[in-house]
Parts: structure tokens; sequence; C-alpha cells
């Protein structure tokens, strides 16, 4: 498979130089409850183009092109995507399948199929842009349900996908969602460390000097281990983003620091980021709330909602729980019951999402799989807070019966000195060797006692 990187736009939508600012007419529908007021674009697939407190005239959201904005952005395969024969802009090669709310590189933005807004919730469905590509709508549609509570917008994001590729593309960092805001709001602000939901310091994420000499992308991935992260001004205040499943994120500023409205270049970025297989077919849904407010009140709203970390429990019943395949596949979208996984190539690798628990309050993984390989041992591995890698000695052989019949393994981690403190995330190795009619199936992954 591809090596996995965060996608180009991701690091580059705020680099572009040639684009003078995006000011078509807008069309805008809004929701307002004397608290914040949200207001999506129509004109534009109803990206979100408006934030701000009740009664302010400061739009905390940048609008410089259509790759900015609060707004869906999802990535496939292939790498380059030439529908056609239709050639991308020379610099968005790297993109490959990238549909976008709001609309396309080119100024073509992307158009509304159904819009509603009776002052609690607001609807729209569009079909998205190819990012990358002059005028090529997407194989897909996007949905968004936005409604507000006190100083937050909760929102429920749907992609459905309806390529005549049946090809499973690797999976690829996902933005749930793009988050672009004015120049002012500079400074990114989150929790990143091993102790969440204790009130400990905030770290700001930035590049370092030696990092900003040698140029490159002005965007870092990042830990946010209490699953929200915040771009603030001066004074703290500015616009959160919470993701409570989410412990990955990508973001920074880009331009000059501390000036800059709507339509200015100067910007400010945050993603939460999972890796995911984009089917054909897959109906592909997600939520975060966007908080307004100080920094204070952000991470409070987080901390009087928020689930705390526990040792995470996988079950395959209707889609992948987030995992994804090195040397890999599965039989496709839908999920039904199973992860269905095809080891058609040596090496085979089936990973789980970035995550987050302590090895004592789950000493025994217990899988329930049904494996057909070419071996009688399969390996886990797992990755640790202070070392977030797949290490040789972070891992732990067990032995599997390979002739296709359902039966649950426990493996003791524990026994490994190398399984202690955090956790950060799980690898699955069904065997070495692949190779024609070798496969596993998973119903289930759970950590516990």
């Amino acid at each position: 498979m591809a090596k996995l990187s965060i996608p180009a736009v991701v690091w580059a939508l705020a680099c572009v130089t040639s684009l003078m600012a995006a000011t078509p007419e807008a069309r805008m529908s809004f929701l307002d409850n004397g608290v914040i007021r949200i207001g999506v674009n129509l004109n534009a697939g109803g990206a979100i183009t408006y934030l701000s407190l009740s009664g302010s005239q400061t739009n905390l959201v940048n609008n410089w092109d259509w790759g900015r904005q609060i707004q869906m952005s999802h990535y496939s395969g292939p790498v380059p995507f030439k529908p056609g024969g239709k050639e991308p802009a020379p610099h968005w090669l790297g993109l490959g399948w990238n549909p976008v709310q709001a609309g396309d590189h080119f100024r073509n933005a992307s158009r509304i199929l159904a819009h509603e807004n009776d002052g609690k919730t607001l609807y729209i469905k569009c079909v998205p842009m190819q990012y990358a590509l002059d005028n090529v709508p997407a194989e897909c549609t996007f949905e968004c349900w936005i409604s507000l509570e006190g100083s937050s917008a909760q929102v429920r994001s749907r992609m459905v996908v309806d390529r005549p590729d049946r090809t499973q593309y690797p999976a690829r960092d996902q933005e749930l969602p793009a988050v672009y805001t004015i120049g002012t709001l500079y400074r990114l602000m989150t929790y990143s460390g091993d102790k969440p939901f204790t009130n400990g310091p905030l770290s700001r994420i930035e590049k370092s000097e030696e990092e900003k000499k040698r140029g490159g992308w002005p965007w870092v991935r990042y830990r946010a281990t209490e699953n929200w992260a915040a771009l603030v001004d001066d004074s703290g205040f500015g616009v959160g983003l919470w993701k409570p499943d989410c412990y990955s994120f990508v973001g920074g500023f880009a331009g000059q620091p501390g000036r800059g409205g709507t339509y200015d270049d100067p910007t400010g970025y945050l993603s939460p980021m999972l890796v995911e297989i984009i089917d054909h077919n897959i109906s592909y849904e997600y939520r975060y709330e966007l908080i307004v407010g100080s920094l204070e009140q952000i991470r409070k709203h987080v901390y009087d909602r928020a689930p705390r970390p526990a040792p995470p429990t996988y079950r395959f019943e209707k889609d992948r729980q987030h995992w994804f395949y090195r040397h890999a596949a599965d039989t496709g979208w839908p999920i039904r019951g199973e992860l269905n996984v095809l080891l058609h190539d040596d090496d085979p690798q089936i990973i789980g999402p970035a995550a987050f628990w302590l090895a004592t309050d789950a000493p025994k993984l217990r899988i329930e799989a049904a494996f057909k390989t070419a071996e009688q041992h399969a390996r886990v591995w797992w990755k640790r807070f202070d070392d977030d890698r797949f290490t040789e000695t972070r891992s732990r052989s067990f032995r599997i019966e390979p002739d296709g019949n359902y039966r649950v393994y426990e493996v003791d981690l524990a026994e490994s000195p190398e399984y202690r403190d955090v956790i950060t995330g799980l690898r699955l190795d069904p065997g070495e060797r692949g190779g024609e009619g070798r496969w596993v199936k998973i119903r289930s992954i759970i950590l516990g006692k």
C-alpha cells in the first residue's frame, strides 16, 4: 500500500498566493440563539462561512478561497485523479480524489440539492466539487445538520459515495472537518499531555524556530489528548473544535500573525484527523462541536460533556471502527458484523486508530476472529505515549488455529514489561505471508481485565 501522509491540501491551501480573495455574492442561511450566530453559504455548497458571537460584526471564519471555510473535505485514490483524462492543477496533483464542500480551486462552487432551516436546525445537501479539477462535480453527496446549544454548534456530517470505480484505494487522512479562521486567531492551543481532564497546562502548537527557517508547510501534526483544540487571539478568545473520538489533529497558522479578516490571506487552521478507507459506495458519518469563547470556556464545555479515557472496545457490527490496512484489503462496504480481510500480500497489517488508555486498565486483549492463514501464530503490536511507534519489543505473538473457524483469542499483554503507562494504539498482524485464499475475519477486538 502507498505510504500514508497528511493530504497536501491540509498543508497548502493557506499557501496559495496566485489567487485573490474569493468574494462572490453570498446567499446565506443563519442560526442565532442569542449567544452565537452561525451561517452557511448556499452559493458555496452550504459550507460554514460565518461564525461569531451574537450581535458581533466580526466573522471568525476565513473565506479567502473555496479551500478555506469550515467544511467537509475527504480523500481517496487514485493519485493523481484524472477522470476522463482531465488534468488537475499541477500543484494539486497529490490530492487525488478530493471532494470539497465549498467548491474547487478554479472558483466553481458546489451545488446545493436541498436546504431547510426551521430556526432550530439547519440542513443542507450538496454535490461537492473535486478541488484540484476545473468544474468536476464529485461522485458523492455531502449533508450537514447544524444546531446550537449555548456557545456551541453541534454538527453532524455525512458523505454518501457513488463511484463507478470500485477499487478499494489505500486509507488516507480525512479532515473531520477542515476549520480555517481569521488571522487574529493565530494561537493554536490544546492539551497534549498524558493526564487529560485534570486541568493540566495547555500547550501552544507551532513550528519551532528551526522548522520555520527550513520553510515548507505551515501545519504540524499534534496530539490532542482531550480531543479538542482552539485557535484564539491574544486575549484567549476564539473558536474551539471538539471531536470526542479523535486524538490526532493537524493545524497551525500561515501568514502574518494577529491581523486579517474574513477575506484576507492570513489564516489559522485546525482539523481532527482519522485515517479511513473511503469505499466506492460508503456512507460515512461523523460529528463535532464548534465552541465560541475563551480558552477557559471552551475547555469547560468539553469537560462538562466528554467521556473520560477508557480502554476501547471495537465491535465491527456496522463499520470499520476507524481500522485500516497495509498489504491487505477487505471485501468492502457495507460492513455486516465482521471485517473480512483478504491477505493477498506478504506482511499484512490491520491497524487501529489513535487512542488513549492506561495499560493497568486493560491488561488483556480479546480477539474474536477466524483465521485462514499459512501460519499458526499471529502478532499484536502496541504504541505508547512516550514513543508513538510500533516496535518489535512492544509486540506479542499468540497461537491461532488457521482453520477458518471463529474463536476468541485472549492475549495477556501485561506479561510484557513494555506494556505499561499510556497506550496509544494497536496493530494486528495475522501472519507474515499472504497469498490467494488467505484471510482473517474479525468480529471484535476488546481490551479489558
